[in-house]
């Protein structure tokens, strides 16, 4: 008997796959015709109609006939007249700050008074919790409050703030005493 001419098991291991590979691609070429036929009716059918574009409305134009009036959205001449922002009220800018200037007016708390009359001073504690004696006359807060008056359970002031055309203008304001 002769060795080479003999079959063995890794023989018929090898013969077996190359007959199973044949026949996988002889069954993946047969039976194309179905869907062949299938794309071809999908390709005939009609499409969903397409919605139609949506008619662009045309707006009336408008002419704006008041042509020798102010713009109102321009500022006004008195806004731009300088004269007034000059005239009015201004910080003294030579005056040294005082301690209370330093902190906003609604983080100051008036914590009650010493004395009577004229001769009454107001106790005013600062977010850092030192109270500090204050007068009339003197200032308070960020925007320049001059203190103008002050009782047992308020103080009135007045603030300069900015007007937005490069001037000044007064703001009353009060501080009153904390209720705690």
């Amino acid at each position: 008997m002769n060795m080479s001419a003999a079959i063995t098991p890794t023989r018929i291991a090898r013969l077996m796959l190359m007959l199973g590979v044949a026949l996988m691609l002889a069954g993946c070429t047969r039976g194309m015709s179905d869907l062949r036929t299938w794309v071809a009716q999908e390709k005939a059918k009609k499409g969903a109609p397409i919605q139609p574009l949506p008619v662009i409305k045309t707006f009336e134009t408008f002419t704006y006939t008041d042509q020798d009036r102010r713009d109102p959205f321009s500022p006004s001449t008195a806004e731009m007249d300088n004269s007034a922002a000059i005239s009015g009220p201004r910080p003294d800018a030579n005056r040294a700050k005082q301690p209370l200037e330093l902190f906003a007016l609604d983080s100051l708390k008036m914590v009650g008074t010493v004395g009577t009359d004229a001769s009454m001073e107001v106790l005013v504690k600062d977010p850092g919790g030192v109270i500090h004696r204050v007068h009339a006359g003197e200032y308070m807060g960020q925007n320049y409050g001059h203190i103008t008056a002050i009782s047992e359970d308020h103080i009135d002031l007045v603030e300069l703030v900015s007007n937005g055309n490069g001037g000044w203008m007064e703001r009353p304001a009060s501080v009153a005493l904390d209720a705690k």
